[in-house]
């Protein structure tokens, strides 16, 4: 066991450049060609020792995180915990600074800064390639947290090959309430229903223009094969959208699942401008600047 009391992990946020949805699989999940950028919005977990498991959450919208055994982070001390054989003694405090419910993975980040941080507060020294099972038996999502940086996500998203990606520049529109993954995914089902669906492929184009970190090779080719399906649950969020792009955004779009909106900037002052706008249209609740790639979890020193 470590001599550890206390664990701090930092975790990135994540917006999908291209997110492209196969049909339904008879598991009810679709297959994905998901190419997934980290960006500087992070959470911070915090492992300590304690006698039973428990989950605390600060910061904004903390009221909406779960504090039971339905949250992420506590499912990853449980599963780690079980794999060891040993009992998952730990609270769990989440410093909360990615919007929830808001298809930045959120709580996929903070169930692999959990991992990350029991990990190193039990002194286990998990193999990476394990912590990474551990993180696609969490959720689809939950294995790029853990990575960061660029990648695209194959199979349901959880197969990671990385991708080079140059600096980008992000600003994000925060909806009032959240969307359900599932939900939204039902909804493309229905879409969908009766039409023949591709399989998902990355975009070269996409690819070679994330690798070039060209704002303006990088606008055009974004694509998200969930936004209808966002944009018919929550109509307003062309608005917000419209909103973005009048202001001077390169290009915009619905993050994963949304109601998240995210808007491809030239610069750090192009973000500002485009921020500014956004919360002065009144189509959000607030707006959030980051840059991108970012690292995955990280142990921070004690």
């Amino acid at each position: 066991m470590s001599a550890r009391t206390s664990v701090t992990v930092r975790v990135p946020a994540k917006v999908n450049v291209q997110l492209a949805v196969g049909a339904a699989r008879p598991d009810g999940f679709h297959d994905l060609a998901n190419v997934f950028l980290a960006v500087s919005l992070f959470d911070e977990v915090t492992a300590t020792a304690a006698d039973a498991l428990t989950v605390t959450c600060a910061g904004p919208d903390a009221d909406q995180v779960p504090l039971d055994r339905t949250n992420l982070a506590a499912r990853a001390a449980e599963i780690l915990a079980a794999r060891a054989g040993t009992d998952p003694a730990v609270h769990l405090h989440i410093a909360k600074n990615i919007p929830v419910a808001g298809g930045m993975a959120g709580g996929s980040a903070d169930g692999a800064a959990a991992l990350l941080a029991c990990d190193a507060l039990w002194g286990l020294g998990t193999p990476r390639a394990e912590l990474l099972d551990i993180c696609a038996e969490l959720g689809s999502d939950v294995p790029f947290s853990l990575v960061g940086g660029a990648a695209l996500g194959t199979g349901r998203g959880e197969l990671l090959t990385p991708v080079d990606a140059g600096a980008f520049h992000w600003v994000f529109a925060v909806a009032d309430g959240g969307l359900s993954t599932p939900a939204v995914f039902r909804e493309f089902d229905r879409l969908t229903a009766g039409t023949q669906i591709p399989g998902p492929e990355a975009s070269p184009a996409l690819l070679a223009a994330l690798a070039s970190g060209d704002p303006d090779a990088l606008a055009p080719v974004l694509a998200n094969d969930l936004q209808r399906a966002a944009l018919s649950l929550r109509p307003q969020l062309a608005g917000t959208l419209a909103a973005g792009t009048e202001a001077g955004a390169l290009a915009a779009l619905v993050s994963g699942s949304g109601p998240t909106t995210a808007f491809l900037v030239r610069d750090p002052e192009s973000a500002a401008k485009v921020a500014a706008a956004l919360e002065a249209s009144g189509t959000c609740r607030a707006t959030r600047v980051a840059s991108s790639p970012a690292p995955g979890a990280t142990v921070l020193p004690s």
